[in-house]
């Protein structure tokens, strides 16, 4: 990372509870986008819920509209005015208008929801515990590899990055400054410097 006028990036890893949430009720709800990103591991899907074509099509537009507001909030802000939905505490908050469908069927399972999130959220918090410089080594060492490949220094950029429970190994772009990353990937050093380059390659 430079300043005075030079070159920067900056990369902000976690595994929000926001976008964990999100990922679950996608699987509970039996929502299909976003359709290249994996399944979540160990959450097993019931049967498909009793809803109409037009119900499920307003509840998948609705969830992707709330999946874009979750995981990159200040590109995709809210056209109305947003509200908590008091199940959840602060962890979501749904558009007063536009958002009926999702906020009826997302009431019910919140006790299952929060239940699972702060399981994986432990999870995530417990291994980064046990690398506690190697975040930013993990991503230095990859742009430093890329400078010396192309012969400049990198250009600057901002990435978020998600490590999430995800069934397949892998790196999937979410947003326009947003990738999310497996766990098991991320917990395997050389693994994650070869599946990251790609991504450090385009932005930088």
């Amino acid at each position: 990372m430079s300043a005075d006028g030079q070159p920067s990036w900056m990369i902000h890893e976690d595994s929000s509870i926001p976008v964990l949430l999100a990922l679950w009720l996608r699987e509970t709800l039996h929502i299909a986008s976003p359709t290249d990103l994996p399944r979540l591991r160990g959450v097993p899907v019931g049967d498909t819920p009793d809803r109409d074509v037009d119900e499920q099509d307003r509840l998948e537009r609705q969830w992707r509209e709330w999946w874009a507001m979750t995981v990159e909030p200040e590109a995709h802000p809210s056209a109305v005015p947003l509200e908590l939905i008091d199940e959840y505490g602060t962890w979501v908050a749904l558009p007063t208008s536009g958002a009926d469908d999702l906020a009826a069927a997302i009431r019910p399972l919140h006790v299952a929801a929060t239940s699972w999130v702060e399981w994986a959220r432990s999870g995530y918090t417990k291994a980064s515990s046990g690398r506690p410089s190697d975040s930013y080594r993990a991503y230095a060492g990859t742009i430093a590899e890329h400078e010396r490949e192309v012969g400049r220094r990198a250009h600057s950029f901002e990435l978020n990055v998600e490590v999430l429970p995800l069934a397949e190994r892998g790196v999937w772009w979410i947003g326009s400054l947003t990738v999310a990353v497996t766990d098991s990937l991320r917990t395997d050093a050389a693994a994650f410097d070869a599946a990251i380059h790609p991504i450090i390659a385009e932005i930088a």
